[in-house]
């Protein structure tokens, strides 16, 4: 739920027109039939050597994480990249909230300037009826992809991997992606709406300026990235686009979250479903659904920075 090395070549993919963005989402077996809350959403523990697996992602409720010590500001492998379509390209995954924030809720209530006036650093984030924290979900989903992208040839970094005892707060998130020069940042959250309220949706930002805000540059590299995210999302998880929010298109624009206000590469959110629904939850708690997930993601960042 949102509430929020050498430089990369610098070009970007051409945007999608509005038409190709809603055909794009609508490609799912599914079809495309059918509230505000806080902002929420880093270095790794060590990676395996090369050839060795990714750490195992983390499972519902009750699962262990990884420890690891607070060191960095955001995680990156340290091991080498395989030659791929992605070689050259930095991508940065920001899972949303982190466990420890519940521990913390003093630290993460302290407001941040976000451009255009002030929020929460950071919130607890939602979860299941049974317990399965958005916090963990995230985590494990943003693993996945990372792996993906990884085995792309891309760069990528975590703005956090369970490795602080809380946050980042908003404004450092959106300012790890800046800071790393990234060719696309994706924040990966899940919503905590009500019962009914069905599917995925991808939060794009609205042209902002304000304050240290300044939108203008990303608006349109970051439409196109969040189109060809839900176009792929849908068809490889089966899901169908939110029917409570962005007029069934699974597209949302909002100028309200600091991760994107203040974000001055191409970023989006990515509410993968809504873990207060029945139905939904059972898909987010599922491994091999996470999975799904994480390969439409990745599917989608592929083709927004292959052009």
């Amino acid at each position: 739920m949102p509430y929020d090395d050498s430089p990369p070549p610098t070009r970007r993919a051409r945007p999608l027109t509005a038409a190709a963005a809603l055909a794009a989402v609508c490609l799912t077996a599914a079809g495309c039939g059918g509230g505000p809350e806080s902002e929420r959403a880093g270095a790794t523990p060590p990676r395996p050597g090369a050839g060795a697996a990714s750490p195992a992602p983390s499972g519902p409720a009750g699962s262990p994480l990884p420890s690891a010590s607070f060191s960095a500001p955001a995680s990156v492998s340290a091991r080498p990249l395989p030659a791929g379509p992605l070689t050259g390209r930095t991508v940065v995954i920001d899972p949303g909230h982190n466990p420890g924030n519940r521990d913390r809720t003093r630290e993460i209530n302290e407001q941040v300037d976000i451009g255009t006036g002030r929020k929460e650093c950071d919130t607890t984030g939602t979860s299941t009826d049974d317990g399965y924290a958005e916090a963990r979900f995230t985590l494990d989903v943003s693993r996945r992809l990372r792996a993906l992208l990884e085995s792309a040839g891309a760069r990528v970094l975590l703005t956090h991997d369970a490795d602080r005892p809380f946050g980042p707060c908003i404004d450092e998130r959106a300012r790890i992606g800046n800071e790393a020069k990234a060719d696309a940042v994706v924040s990966v959250h899940a919503d905590g709406s009500a019962v009914g309220n069905r599917g995925f949706h991808v939060i794009l930002p609205a042209r902002v300026k304000g304050g240290g805000a300044d939108t203008s540059a990303i608006v349109e590299s970051s439409a196109d990235l969040g189109a060809r995210i839900a176009g792929h999302f849908a068809r490889t998880t089966g899901s169908a686009p939110s029917n409570y929010v962005g007029g069934k298109t699974g597209l949302v624009t909002r100028d309200d979250l600091g991760g994107l206000n203040l974000s001055t590469v191409p970023k989006v959110f990515v509410e993968c479903g809504n873990m207060r629904d029945p139905q939904d939850a059972a898909l987010l708690t599922g491994e091999s659904w996470r999975q799904k997930a994480a390969q439409g993601m990745a599917d989608g960042v592929s083709s927004y920075l292959k052009g």
